[in-house]
């Protein structure tokens, strides 16, 4: 078992069962995986996630398997559960991912969605993965935010551009594929609280892409601006904070809406 930092005994637990335990905070959940992997001492791997549990069926159907397998990876189909019952519709009912493989296999370290790299044909097994996907909505909220920010700099590191489509067309259609298309209409105000956020993650991602361009559009503004709130405490004690994050030039000094000098102009700033 990777850790990357718990607090609530999951370690403890962990040993108590007799699994080896190894603590490591990847820069993505990709690396986390890949980490555990090395240190696998059979030939094939089942990789579950701390709120996922293997059935009896996929036991059944991993020692079936093999006695004579025919692929490198293999498909596992997911039973989610969403804010307290299971989840069919929206998407999650035909949910299924690619967690039985061979243990020369690696994931791809991208931050979000994770994916092993394997050649060749993949089939399914019987049984399945029963998934707690969150343990409420904030908690679910939590992590579409962070999957926004990771998603955000995927993008940003390949260059992609935000552009209205993005911000207005990509969370409709995310809502409206969700809700009508996938059908999660047919579970009431959780299929609506689930096609909205499922927009919202959409929307918040291009979101702060937008956002990242735009502070590479304006460089300096912003590292004055950390600099200040990071490191310049003013007579009273406290950070030195702009009034409505501006800037101004008096006498022959950049200041602060309330008078703190930072520093002689030079020609990048006006």
């Amino acid at each position: 078992m990777v850790d990357a930092g718990s607090e609530d005994g999951t370690r403890n637990v962990a040993r108590a069962f007799g699994a080896t335990v190894l603590q490591h905070a990847g820069p993505t959940i990709g690396a986390q995986r890949n980490t555990a992997i090395a240190m696998a001492t059979q030939p094939w791997v089942l990789a579950l996630d701390a709120d996922e549990r293997a059935t009896p069926e996929l036991r059944r159907s991993i020692e079936l398997l093999l006695a004579a397998p025919a692929c490198q990876a293999y498909r596992v189909h997911m039973r989610n559960r969403y804010l307290g019952a299971l989840m069919e519709r929206g998407g999650w009912g035909r949910d299924k991912h690619v967690r039985f493989f061979r243990s020369s296999l690696r994931y791809r370290v991208n931050r979000v969605h994770e994916r092993l790299d394997y050649e060749g044909p993949v089939a399914d097994l019987d049984g399945r993965v029963d998934h707690d996907s969150y343990r409420d909505l904030a908690h679910q909220l939590t992590k579409v935010n962070t999957y926004a920010r990771w998603g955000a700099s995927d993008l940003q590191e390949r260059n992609v551009r935000v552009g209205l489509s993005h911000l207005v067309f990509r969370p409709l259609f995310r809502f409206v594929k969700c809700y009508l298309f996938q059908g999660a209409f047919l579970e009431g105000r959780r299929g609506l609280v689930l096609s909205v956020v499922h927009a919202w993650s959409a929307f918040a991602k291009y979101a702060l892409l937008w956002d990242a361009e735009r502070q590479q559009a304006s460089p300096v503004s912003d590292e004055i601006r950390a600099a200040v709130s990071a490191a310049a405490p003013d007579k009273r004690g406290r950070a030195v904070r702009f009034e409505h994050e501006q800037t101004f030039m008096h006498s022959g000094a950049l200041r602060t809406s309330d008078g703190f000098d930072l520093a002689e102009p030079s020609s990048a700033v006006s």
